[in-house]
């Protein structure tokens, strides 16, 4: 549990407060701006739909009794759980509740930031991660939809084509630098992590800017255009 403790150490100076059961973690933390929530998973879990209803009833508590008090993501997954009995039982169910609870939290007011301190893979890093206002990374972190070989089983494109993709086009690619290219994280600084998640706690802003990141970033050059054609068409 070194490396948890270490990324609240390091976020939250003033003091935090975790408790951990399984694979996850919950408590709060004090910041500048004031006490913030905490929630997340240690142990690259894999999120089946157990760990994904506790984590949702926990989002779904901080709603109920502490309104608006931001949340802080803690993310270390290795995806959703690949087993017989989750997927029978409709794991991407359970996941898309967890991503709605966090939704249903944004819309009564909380400030919703993830960090990614060691691993965030596939659906697991969708519905922890990605669901956020604001999302920030350690340097070293671990991040990707798909591994390439996977990618390649699955399209059927030779996994030298797909490195060859990955090193003209970051969606492809896994890793921090390329979701900064893509405008899904906002930044990598590990050591003004502290100040960089205050700036996310008091910015108010409602809006999705991860496409227009992305096209300033170069990582996606479509999106926002098409985005920005269809509003205006509209």
């Amino acid at each position: 549990m070194d490396k948890i403790n270490q990324i609240c150490s390091k976020v939250f100076p003033l003091g935090y407060k975790i408790s951990i059961h399984g694979d996850l973690v919950s408590g709060t933390a004090n910041t500048s701006q004031g006490d913030v929530a905490l929630i997340g998973t240690v142990n690259q879990a894999a999120v089946g739909v157990d760990l994904a209803f506790e984590l949702a009833g926990k989002v779904l508590d901080i709603v109920q009794h502490s309104p608006e008090l931001p949340i802080i993501i803690l993310v270390d997954t290795q995806g959703q759980q690949l087993s017989r009995r989750d997927e029978l039982l409709g794991n991407a169910g359970y996941l898309s509740h967890l991503s709605k609870c966090f939704e249903l939290a944004r819309d009564r007011g909380h400030r919703i930031i993830s960090i990614i301190y060691n691993e965030a893979v596939s659906g697991g890093y969708l519905a922890l991660g990605m669901i956020a206002d604001q999302s920030f990374a350690l340097s070293d972190a671990q991040i990707r939809v798909m591994a390439l070989p996977a990618m390649s089983r699955i399209t059927q494109i030779p996994l030298e084509r797909l490195q060859e993709l990955c090193k003209s086009s970051s969606i492809f690619g896994p890793g921090v630098e390329n979701y900064v290219a893509l405008g899904a994280l906002e930044n990598i600084d590990d050591a003004h992590l502290a100040s960089l998640v205050e700036s996310a706690i008091s910015n108010k802003s409602t809006i999705d800017n991860r496409a227009k990141l992305g096209h300033e970033r170069g990582g996606r050059n479509m999106a926002h255009t098409i985005i920005e054609s269809i509003i205006k068409a509209c």
